[in-house]
C-alpha cells in the first residue's frame, strides 16, 4: 500500500531539534514548473541565503529544480523546521510576487554525521538524473558548502 504523504499525515510526528541536519522537500503548486522562471529561482536561492544569514539554518546544500526544491540543513536556535521552511516558502513567493507552493512539506532528520556527505551528493545530483544537463556544474541553481 502507498502512503500519500498530504496536509496532516506530513506533520505527524515532526519535531524540531536545534543542531539537528533535516533534508527538506517542498513541490511547487500543481507541481508547475515554475523555478524554469530564471528570477523565480533566484528568489529561492536568495530565501535560503537569507535563512542562514539571520541563524534560521547553516545550509550545507540545496537545489532549486523546475517543480521542487531539496535543501539539506542545520536547524539553528532562531526557528523551528515548520517556522524555517513556511520563511523560505512565503520570502520566495512575496518576492516573485505569485503563490508558489503545494501546502506543507517532506523532511527527513538525518540520523548520523556519516549521511550528511552522500545526502549531499545526492542531492546536488538530481539535475543530472532528471537530464536537465550533463555535468552537475552546467546547473545555475543549487549551492554547497563545500565549495
Amino acid at each position: 500500500m502507498t502512503r500519500i504523504f498530504q496536509g496532516e499525515n506530513l506533520r505527524k510526528g515532526r519535531c524540531s531539534q536545534i543542531g539537528q541536519t533535516y533534508l527538506v522537500t517542498c513541490v511547487t503548486a500543481a507541481r508547475s514548473p515554475l523555478f524554469l522562471n530564471h528570477q523565480t529561482a533566484r528568489h529561492l536561492c536568495r530565501a535560503i541565503q537569507y535563512s542562514d544569514q539571520i541563524a534560521a539554518s547553516h545550509t550545507w546544500c540545496y537545489v532549486v529544480m523546475p517543480d521542487h526544491m531539496h535543501w539539506l540543513f542545520s536547524l539553528q536556535d532562531a526557528y523551528t523546521l515548520s517556522q524555517a521552511v513556511r520563511m523560505i516558502k512565503s520570502r520566495t513567493s512575496r518576492l516573485a510576487g505569485i503563490p508558489l507552493w503545494q501546502r506543507g512539506f517532506h523532511d527527513h532528520a538525518l540520523r548520523a554525521d556519516k549521511d550528511l556527505l552522500p545526502t549531499a551528493r545526492y542531492i546536488i545530483a538530481n539535475p543530472l538524473r532528471a537530464g536537465l544537463v550533463e555535468r552537475v556544474g552546467e546547473y545555475p541553481y543549487w549551492n554547497a558548502a563545500w565549495l
